[in-house]
């Protein structure tokens, strides 16, 4: 069972796109986007929906939250922090990106982190792609392929971890990456998020992305 108790919920319908309150989530929401009454958590957006402010590319997405529903941010020096996860990719739009896990900036467009899954249609594989802004006002970052080789409906493990001392660590897997982030952004609030965020708009209505959550966790350990 996944605990939703720490987390909202954007969905791609509505204008704006309806955001998902932590209590309806504790108390089972479902809908055509999001599913989590068998345990696992299933996410859908498709390229048609909704999309939130700034933002080009529709998405079903978990925001982290404090318990109380009210959003949480932190600032990595005060603890040791981690998203882990393991899912299925299910389905991709036609340019085959998914984004499924990030650590975003408050007030930001820009996420530090944004890890993607990336399928071929070559190979009919995907790899694990993190895209990271080592510096706040890094516009470009970096673009980091952590795996490769990953099937559709195949599941998979991810952490994102990033520690009191600017140590980012992205896993995927069985891969590694590590780097250090500039000390610039210790006084910038980050938050975590997971799910589906397609990087497409444009296609048939049945055209999106699906993904399985079957475990997922934050810890920001003191």
């Amino acid at each position: 069972m996944i605990d939703l108790a720490t987390w909202n919920l954007s969905i791609p319908e509505g204008a704006p796109p309806a955001t998902i309150q932590t209590s309806q989530l504790v108390q089972g929401f479902k809908n055509q986007y999001f599913n989590a009454e068998t345990g696992t958590v299933f996410f859908w957006a498709p390229v048609t929906g909704a999309t939130t402010a700034n933002a080009i590319y529709p998405r079903s997405e978990l925001r982290e939250t404090n318990s109380d529903g009210t959003l949480r941010n932190w600032l990595y020096p005060a603890a040791d922090n981690k998203l882990a996860a393991t899912l299925t990719v299910g389905q991709v739009p036609s340019t085959g990106k998914l984004v499924i896990g990030q650590i975003h900036a408050k007030d930001s467009t820009s996420p530090m982190v944004k890890l993607e899954y990336q399928y071929k249609t070559y190979s009919s594989t995907g790899n694990i792609v993190a895209k990271v802004r080592m510096r706040p006002d890094d516009a470009a970052g970096q673009v980091i392929t952590i795996a490769t080789g990953i099937k559709l409906n195949q599941p998979f493990s991810y952490l994102i971890h990033l520690n009191r001392a600017g140590l980012l660590t992205i896993s995927g897997a069985g891969y590694q990456w590590s780097g250090t982030i500039n000390s610039t952004w210790s006084n910038k609030p980050l938050y975590f998020k997971a799910g589906v965020y397609v990087q497409d708009n444009t296609g048939y209505v049945t055209e999106g992305g699906k993904v399985t959550f079957s475990m997922l966790d934050i810890d920001h350990n003191l």
